[in-house]
């Protein structure tokens, strides 16, 4: 008896304090659709995302958290909601690299929130054309992963294009083992990309050695055969189970638990800077003795930090090479501006791709 009536106060506070959040929310949401009025009023109706502002947010409360809610539960659900705010002031249309259920998708959730409009495509190159069309706003492309490396198609991608990044997505890859079996010993034949499977060889090896395993064009596609196929199952993220409709049997399968994917945000729009921010850059050098070591100068006379570079052909001659470079900081914070100044007088050419806030993990 006195556990019950212990359980219903607790019930009655959750109820209140469930009012309480309601009451405010609606309160924010009223606050968005001010705020909407008064850009359009000022002749700004063509995208009301900010990047700078969403990023300053979350690592408001992410700092301020107080607990026992995670940093990461907590981030989740202000993103969430500024999604769903955003949505009433205007709904973003946003491209990823489909089909449907793919890791791409789940990052432009992850960034996005679930309240916006997503489109995929079956190549990067399209993704570009897409944004660069005005048909999608953003578009979410992967650019690295921590055991594969760069995606090349990504990088090449930004010779021709005008676009910039707006953003960055880090996700880390979780494969789980999806089906619409009750249970491991029902399953019979395994459905997922070629990766995938070797990235859990030695989990299915130890758990389902006698299914077979088949490889097929992704992880998407092996959901979707493992919804309709009797007796299977698939390896593949969250958002294929929600999509397809499917029981996660096992989480978390993959054999490198630090398994990690790094996506682009692109866009069209410059990013104000956050104070924690990145900027990315092209840089031509020429094929000549030295040049390598001319471009890196400037960053360490000025005190930057690099965190990346990479090389890529630049199809104008043979051995002819350009980098992408990507460094800590804004391009308009002064140390950054004063070591772009003298990268531009050492190589043969700089394009800018834009600078944007650090990844909220």
């Amino acid at each position: 008896m006195e556990k019950e009536q212990g359980l219903s106060r607790l019930r009655r506070r959750i109820d209140e304090i469930d009012g309480q959040l309601l009451r405010l929310i609606s309160e924010r949401a009223g606050i968005a659709l001010e705020v909407a009025k008064v850009k359009r009023e000022a002749g700004e109706d063509d995208c009301f995302y900010r990047p700078e502002r969403e990023a300053e947010i979350l690592r408001r409360v992410k700092r301020e958290n107080p607990g026992p809610l995670g940093d990461e539960s907590v981030v989740r659900i202000f993103r969430e909601l500024m999604s769903s705010c955003l949505a009433l002031e205007k709904p973003l249309h946003i491209a990823f690299l489909g089909p449907e259920g793919t890791f791409t998708q789940q990052a432009a959730y992850k960034h996005f929130g679930h309240a916006v409009k997503v489109a995929p495509f079956p190549a990067i190159d399209e993704i570009f054309r897409a944004v660069a069309g005005d048909a999608c706003q953003f578009g979410v492309v992967p650019v690295e992963n921590s055991t594969e490396g760069v995606v090349t198609h990504t990088l090449d991608s930004f010779f021709g294009s005008s676009l910039l990044i707006s953003g960055e997505v880090v996700l880390r890859i979780h494969h789980n083992l999806l089906s619409r079996c009750g249970g491991l010993e029902e399953i019979k034949e395994i459905f997922s990309h070629q990766q995938s499977l070797a990235q859990c060889r030695e989990w299915l090896d130890r758990f389902l050695p006698q299914a077979k395993r088949t490889a097929v064009s992704s992880n998407a596609e092996g959901a979707r055969l493992a919804a309709i196929v009797p007796e299977s199952a698939a390896i593949a993220g969250e958002v294929a189970a929600e999509l397809y409709q499917l029981q996660i049997l096992e989480r978390n399968i993959e054999d490198d638990p630090d398994n990690t994917t790094r996506f682009l945000v692109v866009g069209k729009q410059e990013v104000a800077p956050t104070g924690e921010d990145k900027t990315s850059l092209l840089v031509s050098t020429g094929n000549r003795p030295g040049a390598l070591y001319e471009i890196l100068q400037p960053f360490a006379e000025y005190g930057i930090s690099m965190t990346k570079i990479e090389s890529r052909p630049s199809r104008r001659g043979m051995w002819d090479y350009v980098f992408f470079i990507d460094l800590e900081g804004h391009r308009d914070d002064a140390r950054v501006a004063e070591a772009l100044e003298a990268l531009r007088k050492k190589a043969q050419w700089v394009k800018w791709l834009g600078s944007y806030p650090k990844a909220v993990v």
